[in-house]
C-alpha cells in the first residue's frame, strides 16, 4: 500500500484572502469585494471545483493511458450551488456546503461505445478529490 502526504501552509492576509503555500507554488484565495474581498483570487469553493476538475484530468489522461485510448480533447466543465443560510450564520439545518456538483466531461477520443463507458467508470472510482467529496472524510480542528 503506497500512502503519500500533502501538505500546505497558509496565511490569512486580510479578511477574506489567504496566501497558500503548497511545495514551491502559491496561491491566493480571496474573495469578490462585494463579499468582503479583494478579488485577488478564486474563493475556496471555486478552489474545491477547480481541484476536481484538475484530478479528474489526470485520472481521465491515466486511465486512458492504461486503456490505449487516445485523447483528442478533453475539457471539464463544472458547477454547482450553495445555499448561504449556514454559512451567514442563520438557525438552519441546511449544509454549508455544495448541494450537488455537477461535472460535464467532454472527451473526443478513440475508442468504441463499449471502451468509453469502461473508461469513464474508471474514471469515475479512481478520481481522490471526486472521492473526498462524495464521500465523508474525517476532518479534525484544532486551535494551537
Amino acid at each position: 500500500m503506497a500512502v503519500l502526504k500533502y501538505s500546505i501552509k497558509a496565511e490569512n492576509e486580510g479578511y477574506a484572502k489567504t496566501r497558500v503555500k503548497a511545495r514551491n507554488f502559491e496561491f491566493i484565495i480571496d474573495e469578490p469585494q462585494n463579499a468582503g474581498g479583494e478579488d485577488a483570487g478564486p474563493t475556496p469553493v471555486e478552489y474545491l471545483i477547480g481541484a476536481l476538475a484538475g484530478c479528474l484530468g489526470v485520472v481521465c489522461n491515466k486511465v486512458a493511458k492504461e486503456m490505449d485510448i487516445k485523447i483528442n480533447s478533453l475539457n471539464i466543465d463544472i458547477e454547482g450551488e450553495l445555499d448561504t443560510d449556514r454559512f451567514e450564520g442563520k438557525n438552519t439545518d441546511k449544509r454549508s456546503g455544495y448541494r450537488e456538483i455537477r461535472v460535464n466531461i467532454i472527451a473526443d477520443i478513440d475508442a468504441d461505445s463499449a471502451k468509453k463507458y469502461q473508461w469513464i467508470k474508471a474514471v469515475k472510482e479512481r478520481c481522490p478529490v471526486s472521492d473526498n467529496i462524495s464521500n465523508q472524510t474525517p476532518v479534525k480542528i484544532k486551535l494551537s
